[in-house]
């Protein structure tokens, strides 16, 4: 391996198993670096630190292993052995009830830069690095092994999040037709081909869950639906209407598609194609919603949009609080990474001051244990959510 060297004082934070190494940290390089390869990272003494895959950008290295190996088919067996054995340990690689999980969470499972979610046979695997990109058709192949049995196919879907690069989606290994998954006992489509992210967010299973507790004989809105996941929960909870909302068409026919396949001909729910601020401003307050879910997409993508970002969650949150009837549930999220627990709390206070309402927090939500942070990355911590009651 060629080596990359950091500047005396910089590696404090890798001696403290934070798996990112920034470009301001970079001392010397080896010539004949490329983007993707995997570097070993010396201190300013040449002692060794880390091994891990070189990119261009502010982090300039994602640590793979603080121990001098080789990053090799045994090395990839063994990190998806350990992921595959947290899984097992959370009851879901064999739950008949639950068909989709995520069997790979980036930095949370020590392998920076990559994204497996699992669907029934077919797991899809998503790059957010150059080197795990390069590593992909290796990483697929100890997948297969590891997960014995479990998957018959590997779709590979980086179009979003290596633009760059342009790498095609399609599958790897096999070539499943079957897009249908169980969570908890309902079922799903998966479009992992056009769809967001992997195809369905995961991430929010037990927040669902714990929505469906919630919804016996409510009126349920659920704002940016997409394929309409906290809708058929709702719907299974006994609500008296659901209505789903999101401004792409696709995520409302797939919603559409989702209730259908879960509560054939059920009149309660209806969908909408509208944008999430405009049509909670055009709410009739005889509607009388008394359960809203705000679950947006990411506002901050990076530290520089965090105050925009704040000022959006203030916003949308001010606004379901004016509109939602007395005596009601408000789950509501952020999944950007830049905002922090702090930032969201503050900016729900803030909204729920200016719509001048008594608010009392039920719940503090995150993300699942299938999606877990590595102590030695808080950064990992993405999902925040609460659960309010709105007097």
């Amino acid at each position: 391996m060629k080596q990359i060297s950091l500047k005396r004082g910089k590696k404090e934070s890798l001696l403290r198993f934070h798996p990112w190494v920034f470009s301001g940290a970079l001392h010397h390089m080896d010539d004949g670096i490329s983007e993707g390869d995997v570097v070993k990272v010396v201190d300013a003494n040449g002692q060794f630190i880390a091994v891990g895959h070189y990119q261009q950008g502010s982090i300039a290295v994602r640590v793979l292993s603080f121990e001098d190996v080789p990053i090799d088919d045994t090395f990839w067996r063994m990190r998806l052995g350990q992921a595959l054995s947290v899984r097992r340990a959370l009851k879901l690689t064999d739950n008949p009830l639950t068909t989709a999980f995520r069997l790979v969470h980036g930095e949370g499972d020590l392998l920076p830069g990559l994204i497996i979610d699992v669907y029934g046979q077919t797991a899809v695997m998503q790059a957010h690095s150059i080197g795990m990109h390069l590593c992909r058709h290796d990483i697929a192949r100890q997948l297969v092994e590891v997960m014995g049995g479990r998957i018959n196919s590997v779709f590979y879907k980086s179009e979003t999040t290596l633009p760059f690069m342009e790498p095609e989606n399609g599958f790897i290994i096999g070539g499943s037709e079957e897009n249908t998954a169980l969570e908890n006992g309902l079922r799903f489509h998966v479009d992992w081909q056009r769809g967001q992210k992997t195809g369905f967010f995961i991430d929010q299973r037990d927040n669902r869950s714990l929505l469906e507790h919630y919804a016996q004989g409510r009126r349920v809105l659920n704002m940016f639906c997409y394929t309409g996941g906290f809708s058929f929960y709702a719907m299974r909870g006994g609500a008296e209407l659901v209505h789903s909302v999101d401004s792409s068409a696709k995520a409302i026919e797939l919603t559409r598609r989702n209730v259908e396949l879960n509560f054939p001909g059920d009149q309660r729910h209806k969908a909408f194609c509208e944008d999430a601020f405009k049509f909670l401003e055009n709410i009739d307050t005889n509607a009388s919603y008394d359960l809203i879910i705000l679950d947006p997409p990411a506002f901050a993508k990076h530290r520089g949009a965090l105050h925009h970002a704040l000022k959006g969650y203030t916003r949308i949150n001010a606004k379901a609080f004016e509109k939602i009837a007395p005596h009601s549930i408000l789950f509501t999220f952020s999944c950007s990474q830049v905002v922090t627990k702090e930032h969201f709390r503050n900016a729900v206070f803030t909204a729920a001051a200016q719509a001048r309402r008594q608010v009392r927090i039920l719940d503090q939500l995150h993300q699942p244990a299938d999606h877990p942070v590595n102590i030695y990355h808080p950064e990992g911590e993405y999902l925040k959510g609460l659960v309010l009651y709105v007097e």
